[in-house]
């Protein structure tokens, strides 16, 4: 009897996971944002079949959207230790222009021909003006213990403000033509732009750190409790500081990249970065609770706005509902994110 009972037990345990596996894939955020995603390709290739799914409009997609992604990719970090970063946008304009002031003074005021040497010194001038944003942002949340929130819209403030004060309000236009041809519009194999390789690369690191890494380990502990995972030795605020500087780090290659794409500072254009990114990694399934969340989904929900935008120019609607649309479905996976960490709490 005790053999019958026990390989009923087997059979049941067997059974169990795939039932699992089914609830899991239904419950996934991500799977539900591909849907979406999918579904808007769908929409907007049925109202505009002559120019939405065509090879230029994927790879201008793809091209528009790097940027953003890492910013979002910094983003799931932070969220993920159950922060916040409103500055990335500001940072992002701050590091370009930096970046492009100093190629510029290292070529006599015009650095239209500048070299590699001055490109890869912009480049680092762009990372260091990142990470400087994220050092401040990290001490002053997790050493001075000031709330993420007001310190990152502070940042977000400040950032812009000195990008200002040292352009004089005046974007920079001598952008190395080297650095537009090949990184900003040049292509690999045949039709995959480089920025988007670029980007990729990225991502994949960052799957890699989050995923395999004790410091991914760390980021997901401290995002669930950060006491208990301070208790079992895990040195809390040195991890923040290093979370917060990847972020703005990753915010100032964002910079350089659009510096490279636009040919030019757009100190104006990136308003709406912030809500963007922060839209795109809860639309992944990151919770803003903290301690839950995915690089895969935030690459995902990056894709939301950039399709919204382009589709909404390609169907004629005004371009100001882009961020209503934004926002709207914003709300809608916080507020569904809610529902979700109610229900496992009352089992």
């Amino acid at each position: 009897m005790p053999t019958q009972q026990g390989s009923q037990k087997s059979e049941v345990d067997t059974l169990t996971p795939e039932k699992g596996l089914g609830a899991r894939l239904a419950g996934s955020n991500t799977l539900w944002t591909g849907l979406v995603l999918v579904g808007l390709c769908v929409l907007f290739s049925v109202l505009r079949p002559d120019a939405f799914p065509t090879l230029f409009n994927a790879q201008n997609l793809l091209v528009q959207a790097a940027p953003l992604l890492m910013l979002a990719v910094g983003m799931t970090f932070v969220i993920i230790t159950s922060g916040i970063d409103l500055s990335v946008g500001s940072v992002l304009v701050f590091s370009g222009v930096v970046s492009a002031m100093t190629m510029e003074g290292l070529s006599g005021g015009d650095a239209t021909g500048a070299g590699w040497g001055v490109i890869a010194i912009g480049l680092v001038v762009a990372l260091a003006g990142g990470a400087v944003w994220g050092v401040l942002n990290g001490v002053l949340v997790a050493v001075a213990r000031v709330p993420a929130l007001i310190v990152t819209l502070g940042s977000f403030g400040a950032a812009l403000g000195a990008a200002q004060l040292l352009t004089n309000g005046i974007d920079v236009r001598t952008v190395p033509s080297a650095l537009r041809t090949t990184l900003g519009t040049g292509t690999s194999f045949g039709v995959v732009p480089n920025l988007v390789i670029l980007a990729a690369v990225v991502t994949l690191l960052a799957i890699w750190l989050l995923h395999t890494t004790a410091f991914g380990r760390y980021t997901y502990a401290i995002g669930s409790n950060a006491e208990a995972a301070r208790r079992s030795g895990i040195k809390v605020t040195r991890h923040l500081v290093a979370v917060y500087t990847l972020t703005g780090l990753l915010a100032g290659l964002a910079g350089f990249m659009s510096l490279a794409y636009f040919g030019t500072t757009t100190i104006s254009g990136h308003s709406n970065d912030n809500l963007n990114a922060i839209a795109a990694v809860v639309l992944g399934g990151t919770s803003l609770f903290g301690g839950v969340g995915t690089v895969l989904g935030s690459v995902i929900g990056v894709f939301i706005p950039a399709v919204l935008d382009a589709g909404f120019v390609m169907a004629g609607v005004r371009p100001f509902w882009q961020p209503i649309a934004v926002g709207a479905v914003l709300v809608a996976a916080v507020w569904l994110d809610q529902r979700r960490r109610k229900a496992r709490n009352s089992r």
